[in-house]
């Protein structure tokens, strides 16, 4: 294993600086909306975040902004260009997204037509959406956006739907600007051979339509454990899409824009030539998933980017011996598996099978907890988590710093 940090270390002092703690009866559980009032207000600043009525999703600003940091600073250092475009899909929030884009991002993704005008509606501008809309309502949908954004960009994959694009775009008076979805694996996208090719030229002769590239994700390759054998697949599997990138680019087709990869391939791709930005998302949050597969200087647990995002949840019930009832369920956590990660509690195996309660079972624990007592979770998987909440806390030093409303949530069409 390269590195000193263990999986148990690392995972112990993921919330340095957040320890469980109790809290009394007296303290205040401010709910949404009296937080919300204070947002407005300005008065937040002081209110710590053990005193949030819980589930409480939150977001550690230092650690969000490290980040951000150490993502711009080490595609920076491959010296390729390559650059980060994040999905929005991971946060639904604007106000992160602006964070995202001060920090150098070239613009973000969004996976959905209501994300994007969620975003757009915040104040987002360069938004590149990467699942094709293919019904006419969602077309008229993309296409007013398009008229009142001219930096939006929308996925194809199929030449009726490129077809159906441009004549709405003709409607709407509009040229409307795509790239090409190419497949790696099958889930989503055209396959990367002679079809991608006639795709992208059939694109390129549309008269409403400007080809501007194309994108091609790897979901399957993020979360291949062991950094070798996430390199070495991710390298090979995205071999037809550098041959259809290359073949885009002989015929005299567009290629400003070659996208794809993520958190768990971010650097892997620059060693692909041509690859101009990686749709990365997790990074800003990370998970339970993501620090399970290793990265490139620990191939135990993934240390490249901080456990930012987190749930605050209250304890119910002790009557039974060695066990735990928490308010945080699966409502509050989605995924079961992998198990939730209590914060400063090596022993804690925590179960969100429930709706609404989640189970801890130990052997040892650092003091005798209390009802009422509130535990600090890293969740599952961030992007569905996230979806669970109207709204996140953005928290510096355990003191809430603002009040961001999750304006996407819920926006899966």
């Amino acid at each position: 294993m390269k590195g000193s940090v263990s999986r148990r270390g690392f995972l112990q002092t993921a919330g340095a600086g957040s320890v469980t703690m109790w809290i009394p009866t007296h303290a205040s559980g401010y709910t949404g909306a009296e937080m919300r009032e204070k947002a407005a207000a300005a008065s937040t600043l002081g209110v710590s975040k053990w005193e949030l009525d819980t589930p409480a999703l939150c977001v550690d600003l230092d650690k969000m902004e490290a980040n951000m940091a150490t993502m711009r600073k080490k595609l920076a250092a491959t010296g390729t260009g390559i650059v980060s475009r994040p999905h929005a899909k991971t946060h639904k929030c604007p106000a992160i997204a602006k964070l995202q884009l001060a920090a150098g991002s070239i613009g973000v993704c969004t996976a959905k037509v209501s994300e994007a005008e969620a975003l757009f509606a915040g104040g987002i501008e360069k938004i590149l959406m990467t699942t094709c809309n293919v019904s006419a309502s969602k077309i008229r949908r993309a296409m007013k956006i398009r008229k009142a954004n001219r930096t939006f960009i929308q996925a194809v994959d199929n030449p009726k739907n490129a077809q159906d694009l441009s004549d709405a775009a003709k409607e709407a008076g509009l040229v409307a600007d795509v790239v090409i979805d190419v497949a790696v694996g099958t889930r989503s996208g055209v396959p990367a051979d002679e079809r991608a090719l006639a795709l992208a030229q059939l694109v390129d002769k549309l008269p409403n339509l400007k080809l501007r590239g194309m994108i091609s994700y790897d979901g399957g390759a993020q979360h291949i454990k062991g950094f070798s054998k996430r390199a070495e697949e991710t390298l090979k599997r995205y071999e037809p899409s550098l041959r259809t990138f290359e073949a885009m680019k002989k015929a005299g087709l567009s290629t400003e824009i070659f996208s794809g990869g993520g958190t768990g391939t971010y650097n892997i791709m620059p060693k692909v030539p041509g690859v101009t930005d990686v749709q990365v998302g997790s990074y800003i949050f990370m998970d339970a998933q993501y620090l399970e597969i290793g990265g490139e200087g620990n191939e135990e647990i993934y240390t490249d980017f901080a456990p930012s995002l987190t749930v605050m949840s209250t304890v119910l019930n002790n009557y039974f011996p060695k066990r735990l009832t928490t308010d945080a369920g699966q409502k509050a956590l989605t995924l079961n598996k992998p198990d939730p990660i209590v914060i400063g509690e090596k022993g804690f195996s925590y179960t969100a099978g429930s709706d609404e309660f989640g189970t801890i079972q130990y052997e040892t624990a650092t003091k005798q907890y209390e009802v009422g007592d509130k535990l600090e979770l890293i969740v599952p998987h961030c992007d569905p988590a996230v979806n669970e909440y109207d709204q996140i806390y953005a928290t510096r030093k355990d003191r809430v710093e603002a009040v961001w409303p999750i304006a996407a949530r819920g926006h899966s069409q």
